[in-house]
């Protein structure tokens, strides 16, 4: 009997002191997996259900990023810390990108005037027109190197030369002025202003597109290129000012509209999904009068064009400009406007653009009939004000190409919307001025938000239909363009998948 007790005491309770480590462990991991279904269900995707084409997709694209990421590993590339225009040659040697330059991307939300068209085919487009200039001379307060015009013959500002005659006489010129078109952080550690060289940019071309003849020009190149990239649906950040030619002298504010229509009807005969909206913007460093008058213009475009102007925007410097709450006088009277125009002008702010926590733009969002969020990088540092816009389903529109190069986000892998999609805000992806940074088209900056955020088909397929779900389409065109979208999304699914067999 004792002989027996001994075998219990030496091998019994050692098997029981098992056991019982063994139902700890299986209850710990029951609740580590309810962690992560519980975060998951968080999720701004949650409600994506992926078919099982998707599903063979997602694996597949898994390991396109895992075969990328070990080649760069390879080569010893530290595609972390180097900024876009570094690794962009990388990019576009990638299966990865020409696998999204095929994916459908719904619409461009968050774009501007001026920020469209790729830069060395505005050099090209200009110099066609004899009447065409550019300033050659140091900085004034007037103008800067750089800087191309129209003009009439005989009434060339000093300091401007003929555009084509420059180029044909210093063909290194050509380089020297792409360079001063194109906004570039190379090196991530450096600091300089990026906000005076990105203003400087749009400085160098804006007045180019006042001009009608080269105005159409412009537009129909943009929106070519997003189509080419499967864009179906752009809306414009859009300052308005009259055109001109030299026939005619000036044109009413509105022809800017109505040309932008009948560059519409031409994308038709090509892409007959295509559409546009423009979203009247205004500067953040005007005074209270000034942006009254502003929303007053816009509003008598809105009754005129409602299927044209969708909202009312402040852009510039979140740094240097004024506030939104400062603007709150304007916003008041919003209501006011509505009933005497007989049309609802909604908000599509600019709003934490910012890496600091005193920027509290985002707060004015919440209490505002603002439809989506420019940029909304702060937003993180106001969980109460995130908490908010989440339940108000308010989308941001985010740019990861811009936040980096203008110095917002040095590391990708950093981007604040990987946590607003982790806490269910919606998002979709916008590359906000391509041509400034030196490309064109959507897939550039859905490439890095795939590779450096770890998405997968789930999570992309959620930003693509939530460009065109959020996006100021009416109900009857948002209809017919998340139909067409369907279509698309699954033809690509097909298409990718047996192009990766």
């Amino acid at each position: 009997m004792k002989k027996y007790f001994t075998y219990i005491i030496l091998f019994g309770f050692p098997l029981l002191g098992a056991q019982n480590r063994s139902i700890e462990n299986s209850g710990y991991q029951q609740n580590w997996t309810l962690l992560e279904k519980e975060n998951e269900a968080m999720a701004f995707d949650a409600d994506i259900k992926l078919s099982d084409a998707e599903i063979i997709l997602d694996k597949k694209l898994f390991q396109l990023r895992n075969d990328f990421l070990d080649e760069t590993k390879k080569k010893k590339v530290p595609i972390y810390n180097r900024s876009f225009n570094e690794i962009k040659p990388l990019i576009e040697d990638s299966k990865l990108f020409s696998l999204f330059q095929t994916m459908p991307k719904g619409g461009l939300l968050h774009t501007h005037s001026g920020g469209l068209a790729d830069a060395k085919w505005v050099i090209e487009a200009a110099r066609k027109y004899k009447e065409c200039y550019v300033y050659d001379q140091e900085d004034t307060k007037e103008f800067i190197f750089g800087q191309m015009a129209f003009f009439e013959n005989g009434k060339v500002p000093k300091g401007f030369v003929n555009l084509n005659q420059k180029l044909t006489s210093n063909p290194k010129f050509e380089k020297e002025l792409t360079d001063l078109l194109i906004l570039k952080r190379d090196n991530l550690c450096s600091y300089t202003d990026y906000w005076i060289e990105f203003e400087k940019r749009f400085q160098r071309i804006n007045l180019l597109l006042p001009y009608r003849p080269f105005f159409k020009e412009y537009y129909l190149k943009g929106f070519q290129d997003l189509a080419k990239d499967k864009v179906q649906h752009v809306e414009i950040r859009y300052i308005f000012e009259e055109l001109y030619d030299f026939q005619h002298g000036k044109y009413p504010l509105k022809t800017s509209i109505t040309d932008l229509q009948d560059l519409v009807k031409e994308m038709h005969k090509s892409n007959p999904e295509f559409s546009l909206k423009l979203i009247y913007s205004s500067f953040k460093f005007f005074d209270n009068e000034r942006i009254e008058k502003e929303l007053e213009a816009a509003f008598k475009l809105k009754k005129e064009f409602p299927d044209m102007i969708s909202g009312f925007d402040l852009v510039a410097d979140e740094a240097a400009g004024k506030s939104i709450n400062f603007f709150q006088g304007n916003w008041v009277k919003l209501n006011e406007l509505n009933k005497k125009y007989g049309v609802e002008l909604p908000l599509f702010l600019h709003a934490g653009e910012s890496n600091s926590v005193f920027n509290k733009n985002v707060l004015d969002i919440a209490l505002l009939n603002n439809q989506r969020i420019g940029h909304g990088l702060n937003l993180i540092y106001f969980p109460k004000t995130m908490e908010l816009i989440k339940k108000q389903d308010k989308l941001v529109e985010v740019s990861p190409i811009s936040n980096q190069i203008l110095g917002y986000v040095s590391d990708l892998r950093n981007h604040p919307a990987r946590v607003l999609m982790s806490n269910g805000v919606q998002c979709s992806i916008n590359s906000d001025d391509p041509s400034v940074y030196g490309y064109d088209g959507l897939s550039y900056d859905f490439w890095v938000a795939f590779v450096y955020w770890e998405l997968d088909v789930k999570a992309l397929k959620k930003l693509v239909f939530n460009s065109i779900n959020y996006s100021s389409l009416n109900k009857n065109e948002k209809k017919n363009a998340v139909e067409h979208l369907n279509k698309q999304w699954n033809d690509f699914i097909q298409q990718a998948n047996k192009k990766l067999n």
